[in-house]
């Protein structure tokens, strides 16, 4: 399927792995990218060279596009955008900041500036600031998110810039994709639908409790923060809002996160892990390969679309 975004990006179907922390690294965006997709490494707090050593090793597995998730609070930012620029990657998605102080470089390497966005305000700053596109990331997305849902949030940010939009949170099959398009988006960005996927690192135990997730088991955490993160619920969630709602301080909370996401995707720690997951989880019923999930979508999502 072609759209502004397929076009924008070199990449066959207009699907956009996320760039999650400690689960989007090279093996995942090259098999995405490799399918047809568009796949992210996930730059989080890594240091430069870990983000460089990632970059060559998906070239070493496609010669398709890729693009890297620059997390703009992190403190070896500064040197990641660098790396980024001088390996010009495709597209650089951004999380977490503003990448205002980074986009001449940017553009000057050739590369498409994408940043995350969860609201119109942040999305016309972005548009001003020269962004190619943004991805308009609804409340039901895994990991960080904002406050409205995907289904306001697309139609309002399409309206309100020139520049295409890519829809995420809460779009696991073809369905989703074929609603996303419908409110305006070119594009959709998935993160829960690859945890799972066969190239995925993640340990099975967080794949296994991916796909045995109901449709309410996913939970909110750091309200009180002004950093809400959606995971799945356990021991650790659940103890997080107990402290939570007991007014216990900042530094006490992340002391207890901390490390956590790692503990999950790496060592399968599903009892004091955090399980980042989007609403979708319960969506999510089998390990495919990244080819079997795209086209998937696609087949589904283009039967409907084409449905009088």
């Amino acid at each position: 399927m072609k759209t502004e975004i397929t076009e924008l990006l070199g990449i066959e179907e207009p699907i956009i792995q996320g760039g999650m922390a400690w689960v989007a690294e090279y093996h995942l965006a090259a098999a995405v990218s490799e399918a047809g997709g568009f796949g992210i490494i996930g730059a989080a707090s890594a240091p430069p060279e870990v983000v460089r050593e990632q970059i060559h090793k998906v070239r070493e597995l496609t010669d398709k596009p890729f693009g890297v998730n620059v997390m703009l609070m992190s403190p070896s930012a500064p040197e990641v955008a660098k790396v980024v620029a001088e390996e010009k990657v495709k597209a650089v998605t951004t999380g977490a900041g503003n990448p205002a102080a980074y986009m001449e470089m940017w553009k000057e390497a050739g590369i498409s500036v994408i940043p995350v966005v969860a609201s119109v305000a942040m999305a016309r700053m972005m548009e001003k600031a020269g962004a190619d596109a943004v991805v308009a990331e609804g409340t039901e997305s895994g990991g960080h998110i904002g406050s409205a849902t995907t289904m306001t949030l697309v139609p309002q940010v399409a309206d309100a810039v020139k520049i295409p939009v890519i829809a995420a949170g809460g779009i696991g099959d073809g369905r989703g994709f074929a609603a996303a398009l419908m409110l305006g988006a070119k594009a959709v960005q998935m993160g829960t639908r690859f945890i799972v996927a066969k190239e995925s690192i993640v340990h099975a135990n967080y794949k296994e409790r991916v796909i045995k997730a109901k449709d309410i088991d996913s939970e909110v955490t750091g309200r009180s923060t002004g950093h809400p993160i959606r995971v799945l619920r356990n021991k650790m969630t659940r103890e997080y809002l107990r402290m939570e709602a007991e007014g216990v301080g900042l530094e006490e909370l992340e002391m207890l996160t901390l490390g956590s996401l790692r503990k999950a995707v790496m060592e399968g720690d599903v009892v004091n892990g955090s399980l980042m997951a989007g609403q979708i989880a319960g969506m999510v019923k089998k390990e495919q390969t990244c080819r079997e999930i795209i086209e998937e979508i696609m087949a589904e999502a283009e039967k409907l679309l084409c449905q009088k």
